[in-house]
């Protein structure tokens, strides 16, 4: 099935690239010079997929990411940056990108990081619930609702970007297991290179100070020294 691309980039040399590219890959590219016209296009239209420049005219990246999410659509975010400043590309995830590329940027790199989300998206549809039978996890006061999404720290609601929601689910769904950082990538990212282990310290890093009380002294999401990360199973 042909999927449909958002281009959002106001650099035409970035977007006449991406473009071939994505049509190489099958895909229909609609295109976008400024935030507001690629905010219009992406509550109007049905997309598989955003690409996403931080550094926009009219509107900037960060707040169109964070309309869209607003929608509570579910509609994949690669976001790009020309910064290099992490703090810039925390913000992104954290106003719900799924992913982001530091330009200048390979086009073998671009192109997996589009085939992962692809990939990622195709298995949820073909799978909406791996847990047909218990769509709501329990752990003490963390509540997590697989159906919608959603999670609770006792009466009060959590704000998690996909990714995070993502991360939770697969820690929490096998509590005890330990994931070192490459199989997370693999398993929420859905591509594992090397050099790429800081975006799941950084998503667990922001994960816990969402859901702990103490990410000095977490309760849920516990570090396997030498190994990565696994979710309490005494709870």
């Amino acid at each position: 099935m042909t999927k449909k691309v958002l281009v959002v980039e106001d650099d035409p040399n970035i977007v006449d690239l991406l473009e071939i590219h994505l049509k190489d890959l099958g895909c229909t590219v609609v295109k976008a010079m400024d935030g507001e016209e690629g905010l219009r296009e992406a509550l109007g239209g049905s997309f598989d997929l955003v690409v996403l420049d931080l550094m926009l005219p009219k509107l900037d990246g960060l707040e169109v990411c964070r309309r869209i999410r607003a929608k509570e659509m579910h509609l994949p975010i690669l976001m790009l940056t020309a910064r290099t400043e992490e703090i810039d590309k925390v913000l992104g995830l954290e106003m719900g990108a799924d992913d982001y590329l530091t330009k200048p940027f390979g086009v073998r790199e671009f192109i997996a990081r589009v085939k992962a989300i692809f990939r990622r998206m195709e298995m949820l549809r073909a799978s909406p619930s791996k847990h047909p039978a218990a769509s709501t996890m329990q752990y003490g006061a963390l509540q997590i609702d697989l159906d919608l999404r959603r999670v609770a720290l006792g009466e009060r609601r959590v704000e998690l970007s996909p990714k995070e929601f993502d991360l939770l689910n697969v820690l929490a769904s096998n509590p005890g297991k330990s994931y070192n950082r490459s199989k997370l990538l693999d398993l929420v990212w859905g591509y594992e290179f090397e050099g790429y282990e800081h975006t799941v310290n950084s998503h667990i890093n922001r994960l816990r100070s969402k859901i702990e009380l103490d990410i000095h002294n977490p309760t849920f999401i516990l570090t396997t020294w030498g190994v990565g990360y696994r979710f309490n199973e005494e709870l």
